[in-house]
């Protein structure tokens, strides 16, 4: 089975590469959901602002708002598949037998699977596969840091390509990620790697030339040089 973390397809003119990413423990848990006497899988695919794990030198967060474009559009041409597999295909959005919605805790999924899927069926009733995936192009993110300084990258726009019920999920892939911050501070996509593998990526998030001196009003200072004072301090991103 091709990795779609490696594949990259036209988008608006730009290669943009496929990347995936999977929920861990009972956030994401795939389930077997009865309606009108119809065995449906479904789960979260996503969820919202919650810290990924290491990704590679940084960790990332999915934005309430990663998805509205997509839904928007009527979430084109999304599909679900068994383990990403496009010869285990489950359901489509075109063909009505996946269904797709966002509520405030992420992006899930639910899907009616065909007869000659009824192993995925059984595999998730009996909880050998308990985990949910989903594949996305990148439209727009957003680079900080968390709370202890590490490497934060938020999704804020996604192409949503596909959801799927997993059992084996597998390493996300950093590519995407690292060429996205390469990007942000113009710096060369190889140095970027060579520090993520010594996870040494806060350093373009820290100032390494000393912070700027602050500036606090004087003592005896009149009260609208000290407002002035203040208000140029409290401007002074690096303070």
């Amino acid at each position: 089975m091709a990795d779609p973390s490696e594949t990259r397809t036209a988008v608006g003119g730009s290669t943009v590469e496929i990347e995936r990413r999977y929920t861990s423990g009972d956030t994401g848990k795939a389930e077997l959901r009865a309606d009108q006497g119809q065995k449906r899988i479904g789960g979260y695919a996503a969820v919202f602002n919650r810290q990924s794990r290491n990704l590679g030198g940084f960790v990332e967060v999915v934005d309430p708002i990663a998805f509205n474009q997509s839904r928007g559009d009527g979430w084109p041409e999304v599909i679900a598949r068994y383990n990403h597999d496009d010869n285990q295909l489950l359901g489509t959005t075109a063909a009505g037998t996946l269904r797709m919605s966002l509520d405030a805790y992420g992006l899930s999924y639910d899907v009616l699977p065909p007869a000659a899927m009824a192993h995925v069926v059984e595999l998730v009733e009996r909880g050998d596969v308990r985990k949910s995936s989903f594949a996305f192009r990148t439209v727009a993110d957003d680079w900080s840091t968390t709370e202890q300084g590490y490497p934060l990258r938020r999704l804020t726009g996604v192409q949503l390509v596909d959801v799927a019920p997993v059992n084996t999920p597998a390493y996300p892939d950093s590519t995407a990620g690292l060429r996205s911050l390469a990007q942000k501070f113009d710096a060369d996509l190889e140095e970027v790697r060579s520090m993520a593998q010594a996870d040494e990526l806060r350093k373009f998030f820290v100032r390494t030339d000393g912070p700027a001196p602050q500036r606090r009003p004087k003592k005896g200072m009149a009260g609208h040089a000290a407002a002035a004072a203040l208000l140029a301090r409290r401007e002074d991103p690096y303070v």
